[in-house]
């Protein structure tokens, strides 16, 4: 049967997500079919207006771009498609499964806030960006997996929170390096005696580990929370969301492995590692 122009902008999401997110990519393909090209199409959606604001291209304006398609998604969720194919694929799944149009919106309000926002004095603040950058993520895919009930979506907001953390925790060095950003609140960089200066050169010492301890635990914190909203999650999509919490959850363990050095070292899981979490899962479900 030939594809249709829908077909196509589904396949194009997915291809986005195989390249750009690993890990996540890899979780996805145990969701059932018709749930798993929608993960792909809400992947396609934050990847999109993320390069927007991360990687432009020269002569570019990337506040112009990010209000383009701002407007773009809010037409396209009104009349359910879209001339961007990314935005195509969204607009449906968004139809089909009822998110809320204030979740895509809060995603780019966080994009926006990091055009004109580098530093987060206390932690209050972080979860300020955090919420739009990845807690909406939590809540949509809430919708497409059909968990409504109000607890539960609190530790899906929390697990956004703490994939977020762990992707700011391992990317400390890439993002001072490319984008002179720093998502360690401030208030933590002093109490625990580490400077922006230290930062900028790489440096791993006692206060850095100290205040990269602290910062693990608190992730896990978030983990352990989301970790209670599993039962609430549809038996057929238990799998692939427990299987992106172990994996992210295990990049905090590579960082304290390459003792906390995020400058020099990336922590990321292997192709083994992902493939034996996965057997200990269905293991212990079957248990």
């Amino acid at each position: 049967m030939p594809q249709t122009e829908l077909d196509l902008a589904y396949g194009l999401c997915k291809r986005i997500n195989a390249h750009h997110g690993k890990t996540y990519y890899f979780s996805t393909l145990f969701f059932p079919p018709e749930i798993r090209q929608s993960v792909h199409a809400l992947y396609g959606f934050v990847r999109y207006p993320d390069e927007i604001v991360d990687n432009p291209q020269p002569g570019d304006d990337p506040k112009r771009g990010l209000l383009e398609y701002r407007d773009a998604t809010r037409m396209a969720l009104k009349i359910g498609s879209s001339s961007n194919p990314v935005l195509a694929a969204f607009a449906d799944t968004a139809k089909r499964y009822g998110i809320f149009e204030k979740y895509p919106l809060a995603f780019l309000d966080a994009m926006a806030m990091d055009l004109t926002r580098s530093r987060y004095e206390t932690f209050e603040d972080l979860k300020t960006y955090t919420y739009g950058s990845a807690s909406v993520v939590g809540l949509m895919m809430c919708c497409v997996m059909g968990v409504t009930d109000e607890q539960a979506l609190v530790h899906a907001h929390d697990l956004g929170l703490a994939m977020q953390l762990t992707n700011f925790w391992r990317d400390i060095g890439e993002d001072w390096r490319d984008r002179q950003r720093i998502y360690i609140p401030q208030e933590d960089l002093r109490r625990f005696g580490y400077t922006e200066t230290m930062l900028a050169n790489g440096v791993v010492n006692d206060a850095f580990r100290a205040l990269m301890r602290f910062q693990i635990a608190r992730a896990r914190e978030y983990y352990a929370s989301a970790d209670l909203g599993m039962a609430s999650i549809p038996s057929r999509c238990q799998l692939p969301v427990m299987l992106a919490r172990h994996l992210y959850a295990q990049i905090l363990d590579k960082i304290e492995e390459n003792d906390y050095d995020v400058f020099g070292r990336r922590a990321r899981t292997t192709a083994l590692e992902k493939a034996s979490a996965l057997v200990r899962l269905r293991m212990s479900r079957a248990a």
